[in-house]
């Protein structure tokens, strides 16, 4: 059989299978993890680095929101950022493809690029902060130990990029067992086209896409109780 193609743009399609009164969704588990990606200056910063990139103007303004609600109900809130050493050579292959001022392995520890965006409301002794060196926040950090601890099932991805670092999570938090939710309005990527065809993509097999108020709701709704320290 062919492949199949059409005129639509990719958010059109996207909106055509979101649209879709009987698409299967995961849904959401028992108890959650909110995952914020690399909310740094590099990619958040339109008005600094030409790296950097907006969706939704309110999208830290939600990624917050649900920061606060994750808190209040017991549930772990984790940071995510890049960050290299002044050589690059933790940056490995990926790191090797161009050396210029806005490549990728010139993002270096203490440097303005590596930082969190100001907005970002970060609660430094409750939140988990982790800095990863490639694009799926599980690749060599502690998170799968963290979300063991906690019990959770379900983990709640935003940040970026779509097409880059949320779609790495979601296909490896799928891998490992776990119900994986993205809202909408709290990722972003560089260009419309990426964005709405790795939604589409993650929509079909790996996530469920919904909006930030569905978010809400399903997480109020989940229970206090867990491990803590």
């Amino acid at each position: 059989m062919p492949m199949e193609q059409t005129n639509l743009t990719a958010k059109q399609i996207y909106e055509v299978v979101r649209a879709n009164p009987v698409r299967a969704r995961f849904g959401f588990g028992q108890r959650a993890a909110l995952i914020n990606i690399d909310v740094q200056k590099a990619y958040t910063r339109t008005d600094l680095y030409k790296t950097a990139y907006e969706n939704d103007p309110r999208q830290i303004e939600h990624i917050n929101a649900l920061a606060a609600l994750f808190r209040a109900r017991g549930l772990p809130v984790v940071w995510t950022h890049v960050a290299y050493m002044e050589s690059g050579e933790d940056a490995g292959i990926w790191g090797t493809r161009t050396n210029t001022p806005d490549s990728l392995q010139n993002i270096k520890f203490g440097s303005d690029r590596a930082a969190f965006d100001e907005r970002c409301e970060i609660d430094r002794v409750r939140d988990v902060i982790y800095c990863k060196k490639m694009p799926s926040p599980f690749h060599e950090t502690q998170l799968q130990s963290l979300l063991i601890w906690h019990r959770i099932d379900t983990i709640v991805i935003t940040g970026g990029s779509t097409s880059g670092c949320v779609r790495a999570a979601a296909v490896d938090g799928l891998s490992r067992g776990y119900r994986c939710i993205v809202p909408e309005e709290c990722v972003a990527d560089k260009h419309e086209s990426y964005h709405y065809a790795n939604l589409t993509d993650l929509m079909l097999k790996y996530a469920d896409v919904v909006s930030v108020a569905d978010v809400h709701a399903a997480v109020s709704a989940m229970g206090t109780t867990g491990a803590t320290p």
